[in-house]
């Protein structure tokens, strides 16, 4: 029986519209959320990760063979179900390769290769990406076909009626030669609402000549959520077989797209770690995942405490610096900076928190910061292992010490070992290792070159030392010399090295004189800290900040440290 079309390209793409009447203003007994679509039940949804072929495709990102072999254990040990490998083809050796290596891995998840449909007017067997296709070992092929008549017009120019060939022969020679056919509709979404019955007739050949699924792409991202339900509801009720989506994030909704496209009968998705991807990305497989278990209530089968893991993972391998402010997994997702907020959450988690941090592998954070209340300091306190809560008569003075600093431009939200050491030293510890009595530093410029010679001067235990040290400025010169002194009788701060030195104007409009903000970043056995100076003279701010980051290893590490009664010595914090 011939499918009945849409004719027209609006809103009513569905057979059928209900609508269920508003309750009536006065109607007590009518439950608030009757005039809402109730949502469509989910057992089950196919996990299909594209990271390392469209996440590679994002700018900035190339993963090498061994690199994807990584991502692909982590994947399939996380519990995706199909994993797209990449493009082979001859201009490529390393796909080829990747594909050789990844058959000699007992995977769990199965191995997808991607292609495009055979070229207009030509023969499937003598299609030279289709052979490409065939000459690896992958249990699927994820075939490309163009939905939207533009492209057929005038990108491969040809024929409506040629492009519903090409995707008939393409799928029926890669099945006659034992692989499954995953049909993914590029630009579905875009063609449907410009020729919806064109746009439906490619996807209802695919799934007549055996693709185990046809995916919906919306490849530019210009659909909106609702346009993806209404259509994806169309062809979920029509096709007559599973339905997935691939979408695209040029305007920030490729989540909620595929969510959407979810709630209407998709039972495929496609996606990548951390969004990755050309141009915006593509749909995140980690807020999906999330979204689905915990918004939908759909047990997929995965460990939610392993999302901040994989997402971390692959944000390592691909050599980008992860996005703190990712929902879930984000390590500020769970960051409480306000003074009202840090307070309420202590009490009751779910006043700010929609969900326990731990459910998704990630914890709660109370920032102190100029917004910080009473309830910040007490809780960072705790969580830094000292003992303090409002009844110390030093707690409120912290507060408004904080809150002078902040103000000053120090912001400790980012340096974890300045605030550390500031409360150890308000709250009576002993952090006196040495005196650093002066230093100066030489800079000389010869051939176009500049050096800096520095020396310093120390006071460790009443015995006096100078050392010098060489560098490409001031900074690095005073910081060479620095060490050289504190390692007579610090010798473990060989370990200790320096991975970022950051300066930045405060107060820009005072020009020169403007007060500046030095980060400084340190690391050692694999554990890193961070310190923070303020000054007018940018050489005072790296001072401190470098001092502070010495001192506060000595700390952690336990020397010298006198019997302290604020602090519970059974933690160590970093």
């Amino acid at each position: 029986m011939a499918t009945k079309f849409p004719t027209s390209s609006k809103r009513n793409y569905s057979k059928e519209t209900s609508k269920t009447p508003r309750p009536e203003a006065n109607a007590k007994s009518a439950p608030i959320l009757e005039g809402m679509p109730a949502k469509t039940p989910v057992q089950h949804v196919v996990l299909y990760d594209t990271t390392l072929r469209d996440g590679n495709q994002g700018v900035g990102i190339n993963f090498s063979v061994e690199d994807k072999l990584k991502i692909a254990r982590r994947l399939s040990d996380f519990g995706i179900e199909i994993i797209e490998g990449g493009w082979p083809s001859a201009a490529n050796p390393s796909e080829a390769e990747f594909f050789k290596r990844v058959g000699h891995e007992r995977l769990g998840a199965a191995i997808s290769a991607i292609g495009a449909t055979r070229k207009p007017n030509s023969r499937p067997n003598r299609d030279r990406n289709l052979e490409a296709l065939l000459s690896i070992e992958a249990e699927y092929v994820t075939l490309v076909g163009k939905s939207w008549r533009f492209h057929v017009d005038k990108i491969l120019d040809t024929t409506a009626q040629e492009n519903l060939r090409m995707i008939i022969d393409s799928i029926e020679y890669l099945r006659n030669h034992g692989r499954k056919v995953i049909f993914d509709a590029e630009h579905f979404f875009d063609g449907f609402k410009d020729d919806p019955e064109f746009a439906f007739q490619t996807v209802e050949v695919a799934h007549n000549s055996g693709a185990t699924t046809i995916v919906l792409c919306d490849t530019r991202g210009s659909s909106t959520p609702n346009e993806v339900y209404e259509i994806t509801s169309y062809v979920s009720k029509n096709l007559g077989g599973p339905v997935g989506i691939h979408a695209h994030n040029d305007r920030g909704l490729a989540t909620a797209i595929s969510l959407s496209a979810i709630m209407a009968g998709a039972r495929h998705f496609q996606g990548t770690v951390n969004g990755i991807g050309e141009r915006c990305g593509n749909a995140n497989l980690i807020e999906f995942i999330a979204n689905l278990e915990l918004s939908l209530g759909c047990k997929i089968g995965v460990d939610l405490k392993k999302l901040t893991q994989l997402s971390d993972y692959v944000y390592e391998i691909a050599n980008l610096s992860p996005d703190n402010y990712m929902p879930f997994v984000g390590r500020y997702a769970f960051a409480h900076k306000a003074g009202i907020h840090g307070h309420a959450v202590l009490r009751y988690s779910k006043a700010y928190e929609s969900i326990d941090p731990s459910l998704v592998g990630n914890s709660r954070m109370i920032t102190v910061s100029s917004q910080a209340g009473l309830a910040n300091i007490i809780s960072k306190a705790q969580e830094l292992g000292f003992k303090l809560d409002r009844a110390h008569p030093k707690a409120r003075n912290l507060l408004l010490k904080i809150k002078e600093l902040e103000a000053a431009g120090y912001n400790l939200e980012n340096a974890n070992a300045t605030l550390t050491l500031f409360y150890a030293r308000n709250l009576g510890v002993n952090l006196h290792y040495f005196d650093l009595v002066n230093w100066r530093a030489f800079v000389t410029g010869e051939d176009g070159s500049v050096r800096a010679e520095g020396t310093v001067k120390l006071m460790v235990d009443g015995e006096t030392i100078i050392t010098a040290g060489e560098g490409n400025g001031p900074v690095n010169a005073f910081d060479t010399a620095l060490r050289k002194a504190l390692q007579v009788y610090y010798p473990e701060l060989s370990k200790v090295r320096l991975i970022g030195y950051r300066v930045r104007e405060i107060d820009v409009e005072q020009g020169t004189a403007a007060s500046v903000r030095v980060f400084i970043e340190f690391e050692a056995e694999d554990v890193n800290w961070s310190t923070v100076g303020v000054s007018s003279n940018v050489l005072k701010a790296s001072e401190e900040a470098l001092v502070d980051g010495y001192i506060y290893y000595l700390y952690r590490s336990g020397k010298g440290r006198s019997k302290d009664q604020t602090r519970d010595h059974s933690k160590e914090y970093m």
